[in-house]
């Protein structure tokens, strides 16, 4: 099984891509969605980026992630995406991972990490679970920070409103 690694302060290439992740984030945040961006990369190249959208699209499946796996698939007329690496602000969901396993990726990086809902470790294994047919290599904790402040950011100002 590969296990989750935590990263730390080095500046990497996986800072870059995590970087627009976070510029992903920020445009949901714009919409007033729950502010998650994601990158898929092939090649040290982006393919797709998608953020949040299940409030605009009316879809509960419409997480960055499946957003942007779905593009990626679309531009590389292949649902699987073996030599692709996602990037994402925050640990996916079990919905999320479900998806990565499927579409066979290579490697997840993500930000934040999920109490609740996380499906890396945190709340549930899904990535890099021993029992299914294929197990991403996971990075967590990239820009943890940033990626956690534009979250806990969106929903101060949620509760506020409220």
């Amino acid at each position: 099984m590969r296990r989750t690694r935590q990263l730390g302060n080095a500046a990497t290439r996986d800072e870059v891509f995590m970087r627009q992740a976070l510029r992903e984030a920020s445009r949901a945040l714009r919409e007033d969605e729950v502010p998650v961006g994601a990158v898929v990369v092939r090649h040290d190249r982006i393919v797709a980026r998608a953020h949040n959208r299940p409030l605009h699209l009316h879809d509960p499946s419409a997480h960055a992630e499946i957003l942007a796996l779905r593009r990626a698939a679309r531009k590389l007329a292949n649902y699987r995406l073996p030599d692709c690496t996602l990037y994402v602000t925050i640990e996916p969901c079990a919905m999320c991972a479900g998806a990565i396993v499927h579409a066979r990726l290579r490697r997840v990086v993500f930000g934040a990490s999920d109490a609740k809902a996380g499906a890396s470790g945190s709340a549930l294994v899904v990535l890099n679970h021993p029992r299914l047919n294929h197990q991403a290599e996971v990075l967590g904790g990239l820009l943890a920070g940033e990626c956690a402040a534009i979250l806990r950011e969106f929903f101060q100002k949620r509760r506020r409103k409220n």
